[in-house]
């Protein structure tokens, strides 16, 4: 049974205070909050409001936002959700002032140990519906917050330097040491618009061309890319790879897409803002 507007503005206003205090830094009790909603939710389960959680998440996304951490977005959602939820972060001065701050908050390359934590899965790209339920549906936001994150150079260069780390300890975990010597920062050795940041090898001594994306925010969260490092991809898809960077500021992780992008990714044809659902 689809949700009520009364019941879609309760979940959705409790979201936006979590995901407030989320990004301002300050901790708060899922558990709680799941409590307090269920009073006015009475005949909905646990597993229900988690999973609208997880549509908002989705939402959120699609108005250019971050998303709350460990609720990951689940597309196809309720229209009606979208619609709340557009209404509702028109609203929200203290939210707009906190995701500003979180995304263009400068960024150094965090100190790591043990880079064989680092690999993760990459999302499993999802499959809309073709009601207009998402994005079509909404008027422009204010800003894009994940677009703001994409320009923060502190942030780009801080997850390009990990890389390089990264990519050193793997040639020498591969027992090449001569190629992880050789491990070359581009973006700053010959600058911006190869279409790649990092040059590095497999352990066959073979090129890996490596473009770096990084977000402080969750694994699902949309990436931009340019038509150059599309093109790259397409053109050396036997070499070309990029590494997405999560969770920088907290504790790092990592993702590789090998190849050509749009096969593992949705492209958006006019702002290349690769998703996964």
């Amino acid at each position: 049974m689809d949700w009520s507007r009364e019941e879609v503005e309760a979940i959705v206003a409790d979201y936006l205070q979590m995901l407030t205090l989320e990004l301002a830094g300050q901790s708060f009790n899922k558990t709680e909050h799941r409590r307090r909603l269920q009073v006015k939710l009475d005949t909905r389960s646990d597993g229900s409001i988690e999973f609208k959680h997880c549509n908002i998440s989705a939402a959120m996304i699609d108005l250019g936002f971050p998303y709350l951490r460990g609720y990951k977005p689940r597309t196809n959602y309720q229209a009606l959700l979208g619609v709340v939820a557009e209404e509702q972060v028109r609203g929200q001065a203290r939210l707009d002032q906190v995701a500003l701050a979180a995304v263009e908050q400068p960024a150094v390359m965090p100190t790591q140990t043990d880079f064989s934590r680092v690999k993760s899965e990459a999302p499993a790209r999802q499959h809309r519906a073709s009601e207009p339920t998402v994005a079509s549906l909404f008027k422009a936001v204010k800003r894009d917050y994940l677009e703001r994150e994409a320009r923060n150079q502190s942030l780009g260069l801080a997850g390009e330097e990990f890389v390089v780390q990264f990519e050193h300890w793997r040639l020498v975990e591969l027992g090449q040491q001569r190629l992880a010597d050789r491990v070359e920062h581009v973006a700053k050795t010959r600058g911006d618009g190869l279409g790649y940041d990092i040059l590095s090898f497999d352990g066959s001594g073979r090129e890996r061309l490596i473009e770096v994306k990084t977000t402080t925010f969750g694994r699902d969260t949309p990436f931009f890319v340019s038509r150059g490092e599309l093109a790259l991809s397409h053109g050396a898809k036997n070499q070309f790879h990029l590494y997405r960077l999560f969770e920088f500021r907290k504790a790092p992780r990592m993702f590789d897409l090998a190849g050509s992008l749009d096969q593992h990714c949705q492209l958006d044809p006019v702002t290349f803002k690769a998703s996964f659902g």
